[in-house]
């Protein structure tokens, strides 16, 4: 029967290590919606896997030839990684490209990027993309003829990438005084950790300044510190990326 013949599929993937490792992922990766693909395990790929994961999202990662020490790190965290090539549909498919959320490109080809963004897209129209881009010129054309995020990726930050993702805007990190700071925007979801707190709160635990604030037809460049946040307000904040990623991660909705 289809009963007996899945309990005997599922045995085989327990019991049979080496199909397990690819197989189980494939099937685990099958129960995500609106998760994060990320294609390229390098130094960079690894950072903002690693900042997702703490951000508490579903994260896929394909890479061609991973460094053993890399994958099994990303599986310690509990991060599905398939071991393949991103160029191919069949990987992409097999890492749910057509219910993700975001596709995240980190390998250090520009050309192999545009490729899998627009196999991915042409699979999820509504897909977001952030890729990783060498060429300056290139990036910003992307992002001007298909709306994809592309980062011109010399001096990038991990963090910065994984905020993309998720949603926020983020410029390129600039150096001041030795720190790297980035200008961030969001809107502050409904029923969000920051709904209802002050500037001056969020700026104290937060460790950012905002300088700029929107609502409705209203904006201020200088918010007073007891302004406090509404949900569908635009908010910009300079920061370094790690601390706009906890901003990110407080402005998850339905999580006050």
């Amino acid at each position: 029967s289809a009963v007996a013949r899945g309990l005997t599929d599922f045995g085989v993937l327990l019991f049979n290590r080496q199909a397990r490792s690819r197989q189980w992922e494939v099937a685990v990766v099958s129960t995500y919606s609106n998760h994060f693909v990320l294609v390229g395990l390098g130094h960079l790929g690894f950072g903002v896997v690693r900042y997702l994961h703490a951000l508490d999202l579903e994260v896929v990662a394909i890479e061609l030839d991973p460094e053993a020490e890399l994958l099994e790190s990303v599986k310690s965290m509990g991060v599905s990684c398939l071991v393949g090539d991103g160029q191919r549909q069949e990987t992409l498919q097999e890492a749910g490209i057509e219910r993700a959320r975001a596709i995240i490109l980190c390998t250090q080809n520009d050309t192999a990027n545009l490729k899998m963004a627009l196999k991915a897209r042409g699979v999820n129209p509504g897909l977001r993309v952030v890729s990783r881009i060498f060429d300056q010129d290139f990036a910003q054309s992307l992002q001007q003829q298909f709306g994809f995020v592309a980062m011109s990726a010399t001096g990038m930050a991990s963090p910065a990438f994984a905020a993309a993702a998720a949603g926020v805007d983020v410029t390129r990190p600039i150096t001041v005084e030795g720190e790297s700071l980035s200008l961030a925007h969001f809107t502050v979801a409904p029923q969000a950790a920051l709904e209802g707190i002050s500037v001056g709160d969020v700026e104290q635990i937060y460790d950012v300044s905002v300088v700029r604030w929107r609502r409705d037809a209203q904006a201020d460049f200088h918010p007073p510190f007891d302004l406090r946040f509404q949900a569908g307000d635009v908010v910009f904040i300079l920061g370094n990326p790690e601390r706009i990623n906890e901003i990110v991660h407080a402005n998850r909705a339905g999580e006050k």
